[in-house]
């Protein structure tokens, strides 16, 4: 198993003035930060209401804190996680110990990330997300009734601004840091007469490789070169009745990121060139942590756009109807150095093409009385082509001729060949879901919801073929292959919450998350690679209390929690034929908690702090031949903790200066399930002799933003 441990600490300035910014709007105050508004159960509800381990940040906050990525909130969330396998801007989240050990492109994990309302399942529709946000929320925990499938850790919600009919105004950032970073960001509103306003925003960023390349005529790595532009427009012709219309699209061409690849005993290459007479294998020998050493240094293509329209209709007696419709459609290309080394031992292209159309129905009552419900029915239909290429040892002359070409694949299959698969997915999710919550007086409500969901799903004409290094057919490994699933599941919650008065609550719950079916994408080899993991699912107790103190300037949110895991997916090798199989890890159990605690010390302080506590461990099963019970789960740290301070030192009318110093720590975790390997990439990192290294640098942090 490999871990890690990371502490991070930075120091952020920012300095506004009215000759940089023309915002017509004062900036949150902490306290108004502290009374936060949440929509995490299709509600607009006091976040201090929410009887579940929510949390939230503030448009203000994201900017002050200089969150730029989706990456960027693991610093300021408790037990939330976060791996960035495929790059920047696509996050694989994990909450709570929850998460997803197949990072294929094809694949959605366990926690879902939300933008607008709108389901990104695939990493091709991510892109880039975070500008001109009202607020983020992070849900903790099983969200199957009003959120559905693929929520089995929890969800996170970035919600942008939207139009205001009332005021003209709008706002720029400008900001220079290390690296050569440039970037800028800004939006603005206009109401277009008493019923119509427009909002428009943008991002835009570019810096240099922080990962710098030292073979000459090679670019660095790890750099930023980035854009969004989100327009939306509101109409509301009558009271009770409103449309939102949002169009956004975003673009990446950065270098890719680079690989820091610890060479085994017999260096990357395991020895095969000194047996062809070509030279030695690498070592990673006279440079630095920073420094690389890298041939293959293609562009990181991620393209982005997004349509979505929001109505809510007021029908009387107290019910509204909100419909939420949208489309996306989004493309992912980069290729990997994965040898970390100048030479060709292993590089890999990645390549994942989708679209999806859904939409969500409900009804939701608002009566003002002891009883009120949200009704409701959703459909998504997603469209894959997933596309990946194993360049292995494509520079080893294996015959001996003195070139390197087609005959060598075929004398050394699989090296000096590129094993390269494809297939198109088609899956359609079809649900029915209902939630409700009964005030009993004397503080006590009662709350509960179930969702039926209907998954099925078509892996069509997948196929690997081995390739020569010009592109010709050596070999067709795995045939022309269709694979289906179909799968019904029930998911719900029941819960009580007792409001001793309106500062102080207590709730308990029990719910049930489901993660949906899945292909295998890391069949190369062999035709029995072709499979289909069963769904996951989560049986999870909660419990917690969410208090306000002197007269609510301090606010302090405790939950602890108790999970029986079953069914997690993993990418499984089998010790005899080496073929890659997506099984299913019978049983874990995870337990812990979370601590959040903000206080406002004075107009121009304020403190924050979190802190989560995880125990994770598999309790039954198989991978890769090994027994893995009682080993930790992948990406669950036991401790999690972050603080910050936010001061305000100046603020009159010639402008503003703040500063916001965070620390954050998390403690050692393990990235794989087992000694098993992974994913393919790794396995076919360990036999070309590299292995991951915890000594790996981690990426610096560009400078602050005036």
């Amino acid at each position: 198993m490999q871990r890690t441990s990371r502490i991070a600490v930075m120091l952020l300035a920012g300095l506004s003035s009215q000759a940089l910014m023309a915002q017509t709007a004062a900036d949150e105050t902490v306290a108004d930060s502290m009374e936060i508004v949440v929509t995490a159960q299709k509600r607009s509800e006091r976040l201090q209401d929410v009887p579940i381990s929510v949390s939230a940040i503030g448009g203000d906050a994201v900017r002050k804190q200089r969150l730029t990525s989706a990456d960027d909130l693991v610093s300021k969330v408790a037990n939330l996680q976060l791996t960035s396998t495929v790059g920047d801007g696509t996050p694989i989240f994990a909450l709570r110990g929850v998460s997803m050990s197949d990072y294929s492109l094809n694949q959605s994990g366990p926690v879902a990330t939300y933008y607008d309302e709108v389901y990104k399942g695939n990493f091709a529709f991510l892109g880039v997300a975070l500008y001109d946000l009202e607020r983020v929320e992070v849900l903790r925990g099983p969200q199957g009734t009003l959120y559905g499938k693929n929520t089995t850790g929890g969800a996170v919600n970035l919600i942008s601004h939207k139009p205001d009919l009332g005021k003209v105004e709008g706002y720029l950032n400008l900001g220079y840091g290390n690296y050569n970073r440039h970037e800028a960001n800004g939006a603005i509103n206009l109401p277009l007469g008493e019923t119509v306003a427009a909002r428009i925003a943008f991002t835009a960023a570019r810096a240099e490789g922080w990962f710098r390349n030292q073979l000459p005529g090679q670019p660095d790595l790890n750099g930023t070169r980035e854009y969004a532009v989100r327009g939306s427009m509101l109409w509301e012709p009558k009271d009770g009745t409103s449309f939102l219309l949002r169009a956004s699209t975003s673009y990446q061409n950065p270098r890719n990121y680079g690989i820091f690849a610890a060479p085994g005993p017999d260096g990357v290459g395991v020895g095969l060139y000194e047996s062809l007479g070509q030279g030695s294998s690498y070592f990673r020998t006279g440079i630095g942590r920073r420094q690389i050493e890298s041939n293959y240094t293609p562009r990181r293509r991620a393209r982005t756009y997004a349509l979505s329209l929001t109505s809510t209709f007021d029908i009387g007696n107290d019910l509204s109807i909100v419909s939420m419709s949208s489309w996306d459609k989004g493309r992912l290309n980069f290729g990997e150095d994965t040898d970390g080394a100048p030479n060709k031992t292993l590089e890999i292209f990645y390549g994942d093409r989708a679209s999806q159309l859904s939409q969500d129905l409900r009804l939701a009552s608002s009566w003002g009385g002891p009883f009120e419900f949200i009704l409701g029915a959703y459909y998504n239909r997603e469209k894959v082509f997933n596309t990946t290429d194993f360049g292995i040892f494509k520079d080893a002359d294996i015959d001996g001729s003195g070139t390197v070409d087609a005959a060598d694949c075929a004398a050394g299959l699989p090296a000096a060949c590129s094993v390269a698969n494809s297939f198109d997915q088609l899956k359609h999710s079809y649900a029915l879901y209902t939630d409700m919550h009964y005030d009993f007086g004397g503080g006590f409500t009662l709350r509960g919801g179930l969702r039926y969901t209907r998954d099925d799903g078509k892996q069509k004409g997948l196929r690997s073929d081995a390739l020569g290094v010009d592109g010709s057919l050596i070999a067709t490994l795995i045939p022309p292959t269709t694979l289906s699933f179909k799968n019904d599941n029930i998911s719900g919650k029941i819960g009580i919450d007792y409001k001793i008065d309106r500062d102080r609550m207590l709730y308990a719950s029990y719910s049930r998350g489901y993660r949906a079916p899945s292909f295998n994408a890391q069949a190369f080899f062999d035709p029995s690679e072709a499979s289909v993991a069963k769904p996951e699912t989560i049986d999870a107790f909660e419990g917690g209390a969410k208090l306000q103190l002197a007269d609510r300037r301090i606010t302090l949110n405790l939950a602890g929690f108790y999970y029986l895991y079953k069914n997690q997916q993993f990418i499984n090798i089998s010790p005899q034929t080496a073929a890659q199989t997506l099984v299913n890890v019978d049983k874990s159990r995870i337990f812990g908690g979370e601590v959040e605690f903000s206080a406002r010390a004075s107009e121009f302080l304020s403190v924050r702090a979190g802190l989560g506590l995880l125990n994770a461990k598999i309790k039954q099963g198989i991978l890769s031949g090994v027994d893995v019970k009682g080993n930790r789960l992948s990406n669950a740290p036991s401790v999690s903790a972050n603080a910050g301070l936010d001061i305000t030192l100046m603020d009159d009318d010639a402008g503003k200066l703040s500063l916001h110093p965070d620390i954050s720590y998390v403690s050692s975790q393990y990235f794989e399930g087992s000694t098993c390997l992974a994913c393919a990439s790794q396995a076919m990192r360990c036999s070309a002799g590299i292995s991951t290294s915890s000594e790996a640098p981690s990426p610096p942090r560009s400078g602050a933003r005036t």
